[in-house]
């Protein structure tokens, strides 16, 4: 039912601003300068303002929505078309072809057959739409009125994230980890790259334009294990990655930058949000694969009509209304995983000549092959052997390994507090390994003497340096040999081995969003002259946002829901860290190791005793630049500035 705002016809009838709203402000393109016709905020001024109920431009009540996918980008549009449309709960279904909701954001298992979490989530402070569902959902495990961002909170704000053992080599050895080891020349190419505009970078790879001393650096190190970049993912995507997180790239070295839940993701996330949005009524509809879309196109728009499915064996056509509403996870990190356990290695099945052939895969393909404002799903998912890596969970009985473990961790392991702190990285790994024990128990049911540990290397194509295979030719006791080996614990296998379940998945597209891109590739969230269709996911282009987290596919639910309804509301642009001359100091410094970085001394002086002396981060021992005051520092500043030309 539409509200009663007849109080305010007066001032909304004579608006020129209502109902046309730019829904997904960019920031990087916005001059922030005040006017007389500036009515809503700037692009990325984030915070409660934010937070108005936005007055429909119509009444929605008889409208369907079904929403292909029940991962966190299709849970999260439910929401926003209840929460900010007014969609009725019951008007809402999922389809999806799995047997299971939660999409990518998997965790499922026990201790007597192994727990499985395909992957991880690092998660930032920063993830302003992720919170604001969240701070709205009814919390796992602590009463009414809280909420999963005040458990969030209990947990995080107690129990501090870091790591003491971020790099190992040399059999279990903890490695110095207290500096990113950039040359100058380094240093500069981040700036440069930085500065650079997007449309420059179209299919440029990292390895195209970082040095190999770069590559060869421990921020590399540091920066590809923790996000999983390989040197021939986008150069792009790598340059959004660093305006997204430069506020803590000072925390990267030790993780202190980083907040986890207390479980995996499926039970931190999907449970409450599942159990929110049954509550409203809607319907989650499984094991239906949803294969086209009938779209009537013509020069007035793009108009989803029908959804050709396919339920029990039989397709099905379900009619679409003008007034109902179409929401399409395109693509699939998680699809066409094979698995392996500790006997087995997993079976992979698959190739370039046979990728992409899977449920979400083709139902993007058929999509473009209507049009290409839908975008090309070919960049993404044909070539395997660089989007694809592999991952094995630990299910552990204490154990010689289970002892090595709380070496490396901060806390005991079984003390329910912070344990290895994020990846710990093997970097004499020919796989490149890496493993990770979060807070225990990572399953709520999970029994007091168990640790559930994840690992995952980056290099699919290499043979271990213990066994000689690739990781995806090995079965689970093999992959335990390689990071027992690694650890110093070989000589004790028997015993490790008799005490760990393993499962692992090989995951083929788990990078493919990281693939080089042009614009073009992926499609808006919502494209050009779709009325009733909207897409989410991990593979349709934001103004400034990352990809490969939960974020990422929250806004895209965001804008889709108010682009769709037309709400006169904003979607605001990534946190303005980036264009903080705070963060920016610190992550200069910090990129330097704290060496003085050029003209600190003299900003230094300036500042010192003024509001603004804290701007600069004081290291340990405060170091003087024994230079010239002005003339040398003069002259290096012209000499970067030429550099920066080049």
């Amino acid at each position: 039912m539409k509200p009663n705002t007849s109080k305010f016809d007066k001032i909304l009838n004579a608006s020129e601003q209502f109902g046309k709203v730019n829904h997904e402000p960019d920031s990087s393109k916005e001059v922030q300068v005040n006017s007389q016709q500036k009515t809503m905020p700037f692009s990325d001024q984030i915070g409660n303002y934010q937070r108005n109920k936005g007055i429909p431009s119509a009444t929605f009540d008889k409208s369907k929505v079904y929403i292909v996918g029940s991962g966190i980008a299709g849970m999260s549009a439910a929401y926003y078309f209840i929460r900010d449309g007014r969609i009725p709960g019951e008007n809402i279904v999922f389809l999806d072809q799995l047997s299971v909701d939660g999409g990518s954001m998997d965790g499922a298992g026990n201790a007597k057959d192994g727990y499985i979490i395909r992957g991880g989530r690092e998660m930032d402070m920063t993830y302003e739409n992720l919170w604001d569902i969240f701070q709205d959902i009814p919390a796992l495990e602590l009463p009414e009125p809280y909420s999963v961002l005040d458990e969030y909170r209990l947990v995080n704000d107690n129990d501090p994230n870091y790591s003491k053992a971020r790099l190992i080599h040399n059999q279990g050895q903890i490695k110095d980890f207290s500096k990113f080891g950039l040359e100058k020349k380094d240093q500069l190419a981040i700036v440069k790259l930085l500065m650079k505009k997007k449309e420059e970078l179209d299919d440029l790879t990292i390895q195209d334009y970082f040095s190999e001393s770069f590559l060869n650096s421990n921020f590399w190190f540091f920066w590809r294990t923790m996000f999983a970049f390989e040197n021939w993912h986008s150069l792009l995507e790598c340059k959004l990655y660093m305006h997204r997180f430069l506020h803590a790239i000072d925390g990267m070295k030790d993780f202190s930058c980083l907040v986890f839940p207390k479980y995996n993701q499926y039970d931190t996330y999907i449970t409450p949000l599942r159990k929110f949005l049954e509550g409203k009524g809607v319907k989650i509809e499984l094991n239906t694969l949803v294969k086209d879309l009938d779209i009537h196109i013509d020069t007035e728009g793009k108009v989803v009509e029908g959804i050709i499915a396919e339920r029990d064996g039989k397709e099905v056509k379900i009619p679409v209304g003008k007034k109902d509403y179409v929401i399409i996870t395109t693509g699939s990190m998680t699809e066409d995983t094979f698995y392996g356990d500790n006997k087995t290695a997993p079976v992979i099945a698959i190739d370039n000549s046979t990728s992409g052939q899977s449920g979400g895969w083709k139902l993007w393909k058929n999509l473009a092959a209507k049009s290409p404002v839908f975008g090309k799903p070919e960049k993404f998912c044909s070539n395997i052997e660089k989007s694809g890596w592999e991952s094995a969970t630990l299910t552990c009985k204490p154990s010689t390994f289970t002892e090595k473990l709380k070496e490396l961790c901060v806390n005991d392991p079984y003390s329910g507090k912070t344990a290895s702190g994020g990846i710990i990285t093997i970097t004499d790994s020919n796989w490149l390994m890496s493993f990770t024990c979060n807070r225990q128990p990572h399953f709520p049911t999970q029994p007091d003497d168990i640790l559930v540990v994840w690992v995952y290397s980056l290099f699919m194509d290499k043979e271990g340096n213990y066994i000689k295979k690739t990781m995806p030719q090995c079965t689970g006791d093999e992959i335990l040999a390689e990071l027992s080996y690694h650890l110093g614990i070989i000589n004790q296998l028997d015993n490790v081995v008799e005490n760990t379940i393993v499962r692992s998945s090989y995951l083929p597209y788990i990078t493919s969003m990281f693939m080089p891109r042009a614009q073009g590739d992926r499609p808006r969230v919502v494209p050009e002259g779709c009325s009733n269709l909207g897409l989410v996911g991990q593979f349709v282009e934001t103004n400034n946002d990352i990809v490969f987290t939960m974020e990422s596919s929250v806004r895209t639910a965001r804008i889709a829901v108010y682009k769709l309804l037309n709400l006169n509301k904003q979607v605001p642009d990534i946190n303005p860290l980036q264009y903080d001359i705070r963060q920016i100091l610190k992550a200069t410094q910090s990129l330097n190791d704290y060496e003085p970085i050029f003209g600190e001394g003299i900003l230094r002086r300036v500042l010192k005793g003024t509001y603004y002396e804290h701007i600069l981060v004081n290291t340990d021992e405060e170091k003087e630049e024994h230079e010239s005051f002005f003339t040398e520092q003069l002259n290096k500043f012209q000499d970067w500035m030429k550099e920066l030309k080049v």
